[in-house]
């Protein structure tokens, strides 16, 4: 059922989505040239990998370690505002690696530090928008994202739905948290942390538990995932080098 509920929201917004697309996809070819996509390997329903689609943010690095925000266009940021650019999964929501409303899709390299509490979060479709979506997207921690998204598989029902749905839309006209401060997000917790012990969400469909789970957890660098900052190392000697370049805020959701 909530398979065909997908397919004919797919459908219907198609109407729009496509002529909108054919327009956003010749206004990227104008001003940054090929490729229109930006295409990106993600984890799906029971850890299945897919490919997920976006329109491109970003234009080419004019040097190797140029930073991200620079390269940003007027357009890219415009498409990012309005989550426009996240329109092409729709088709990967028509091949069926996606749903409507679901957890949002993440890194294999975030996976891999899943807990098998956190594994849960793999149980849905991954979706378009969700409950953490609509909870604060990018500007909450991963562990809260991950509670809110655990919370929703256990508590998912049509209803449910149809209010993410509803609070999606409000998301759409007043956007916020579409990134983190400074254009990062908050830190994944490494794998030494006892998840499975972490706060049980709440019971109600308004609130859910955002708490991080205790003992505080450490954070880990993500490869071509734009992450939090990571603990400051105590001060010793050693030879000055170059600070790492942040990743892609291009895969920041």
């Amino acid at each position: 059922m909530k398979r065909g509920g997908d397919l004919a929201i797919t459908v219907l917004t198609g109407i729009v989505a496509i002529p909108l697309g054919l327009v956003i996809a010749l206004l990227i070819r104008c001003t940054m040239g090929g490729p229109v996509l930006f295409r990106q390997t993600r984890t799906g329903l029971l850890g299945k990998e897919f490919e997920i689609l976006k329109f491109r943010t970003m234009r080419d690095r004019r040097f190797p370690e140029e930073p991200d925000a620079p390269r940003i266009t007027r357009l890219g940021d415009l498409l990012r505002r309005t989550s426009l650019d996240e329109l092409p999964q729709l088709w990967n929501v028509a091949r069926g690696e996606m749903g409507v409303i679901g957890p949002r899709p993440t890194l294999p390299e975030q996976v891999v530090h899943y807990s098998r509490r956190q594994r849960g979060r793999l149980d849905v479709r991954p979706g378009l928008t969700g409950w953490a979506q609509v909870q604060g997207r990018n500007s909450i921690t991963w562990p809260e994202r991950i509670e809110l998204d655990l919370w929703y598989v256990r508590n998912r029902s049509l209803g449910l739905d149809l209010r993410i749905l509803l609070l999606t839309v409000k998301v759409l006209l007043n956007p916020a948290g579409i990134t983190a401060a400074g254009g990062v997000n908050p830190g994944f917790p490494a794998p030494t942390e006892p998840a499975d012990t972490a706060a049980a969400s709440a019971a109600s469909a308004g609130t859910a538990a955002t708490a991080a789970p205790e003992p505080a957890p450490a954070v880990i660098g993500l490869p071509r995932q734009a992450t939090g900052p990571r603990p400051v190392p105590p001060l010793r000697a050693r030879p000055s080098r170059p600070a790492p370049v942040r990743a892609a805020v291009e895969e920041a959701s």
